[in-house]
């Protein structure tokens, strides 16, 4: 029933949103599309969204749950989806809004889920894991170069490489860079330079280009084939913004072709720089270490004892001299003590020898038989004695005995 009012009876502000919120019900869900420009997260079951149309500048809220996002794959700001919503009003503020039941990624939007979908499977299996990535080599002998025919990726890599490294040798494996039969070109391009004993790395290079341009460069089997090179692979794959999942795989990512011949060969001038710098440095280091051990030397020179070595000998030879004479000096005076000593024992020795007695006019009395004669009783008349003195001896007979008194008293 329409709803009847005037300015005497107005119509309470909750019939009017509930009748609007009947009438807005009554439209069926539809398929609209449009552009995700802002995605609400909470926490709760309820998630909310902000839908703009891709031409004009007309957009609504949506309203969903969490379920219906998940089923839809990864989703960032900027997605054009394809929604399927039923209009509905908010009794509280009587907001008009869209109840999302359904949310499929559409154009390039369904190309970047699938995209999004077939990384996160490919990084579960290690395939980007920074790990794995090899180093590239400093001066390859030949490298290997997968592009487009008459390309500007081609002239890039190879202009670039010549007048860096002039004497750098590059093989080229043309193939498709788009369409359905690009990736199966690419990857025989790859293995055959793979299998090449002389390429060193190998370069994949394509200029820029739209997503679906570009989609071979984010194949399954293509990424798992760069995987499985045993020889660096490069990718250099549109421009900077652009990063297909054989960015990802690559040993190394370059942002452009350019880029790209950049990385895989050094630049002559700057190396021979580079060479000019070190060998200056080096001279350098041997100029300061000669001077330093220079001044070491002069200052190990200009000590006293390396100046006049003999200096610190002669100081020891005088003091050896000096002990010398002392010694010497000790020696004759221990000497003339010793000289006078033996010459006072000689003179005591003589003094109590019986040739000293003998020498001062005594005489030594023997026997027949040699035995000493000290006594008058000794002997008898007519005895036979010998009496030494000190230039002979003389035989003597015993004429007398007279034994004096003073002898016989002491005898006694």
């Amino acid at each position: 029933m329409p709803l009847t009012s005037s300015p005497e009876h107005p119509q309470p502000l909750r019939a009017v949103v509930a009748a609007t919120k009947e009438w807005v019900e009554r439209l069926n869900p539809i398929w609209v599309e449009g552009q995700l420009i802002e995605i609400k997260r909470r926490s709760g079951p309820t998630q909310f969204l902000v839908m703009r149309d891709t031409l004009a500048e007309v957009s609504v809220s949506l309203s969903t749950s969490q379920a219906v996002l998940d089923a839809a794959g990864p989703l960032t700001e900027g997605t054009v989806v394809a929604a399927w919503v039923k209009p509905t009003v908010w009794t509280k503020n009587g907001g008009l809004t869209f109840e999302c039941r359904e949310l499929r990624p559409s154009g390039e939007g369904r190309l970047l889920a699938a995209i999004e979908q077939r990384k996160r499977m490919l990084q579960a299996e290690g395939l980007f894991d920074p790990a794995r990535k090899r180093r590239l080599p400093f001066l390859p002998r030949r490298i290997g170069l997968v592009t487009g025919a008459g390309s500007a990726a081609e002239r890039d890599v190879v202009t670039t490489i010549a007048r860096r490294w002039p004497a750098a040798v590059v093989e080229t494996r043309h193939t498709l860079v788009q369409g359905p039969l690009a990736v199966e070109q690419v990857i025989d391009a790859l293995r055959a330079l793979d299998g090449a004993y002389d390429v060193d790395v190998i370069i994949v290079a394509r200029g820029g280009g739209s997503l679906e341009d570009l989609l071979p460069f984010s194949d399954e089997a293509l990424a798992r084939a760069v995987f499985t090179c045993r020889t660096p692979v490069v990718s250099a794959i549109g421009h900077e913004t652009d990063t297909p999942i054989i960015d990802l795989v690559a040993d190394v990512r370059a942002s452009t072709p350019t880029d790209a011949a950049k990385r895989v060969v050094p630049d002559a001038a700057e190396q021979a720089q580079q060479v000019a710098l070190a060998v200056g440095r080096v001279r350098q280091a041997i100029v300061a270490r000669v001077q330093t051990e220079q001044r070491r030397l002069d200052d190990l020179r200009s000590r006293p004892v390396l100046r006049d070595p003999s200096a610190s000998v002669d100081v020891h030879v005088e003091r050896l001299e000096i002990a010398r004479q002392r010694l010497i000096r000790a020696m004759d005076v221990r000497l003339r003590e010793e000289t006078l000593g033996l010459s006072h024992t000689i003179d005591r020795i003589r003094a109590l020898s019986p040739r000293a007695t003998l020498e001062r006019g005594y005489a030594i009395l023997t026997d027949a038989d040699g035995a000493g004669v000290t006594t008058v009783a000794a002997t008898t008349p007519q005895a036979t004695l010998t009496a030494r003195l000190a230039d002979g001896s003389l035989g003597l007979v015993v004429t007398e005995i007279e034994q004096e008194q003073a002898w016989r008293s002491s005898r006694k």
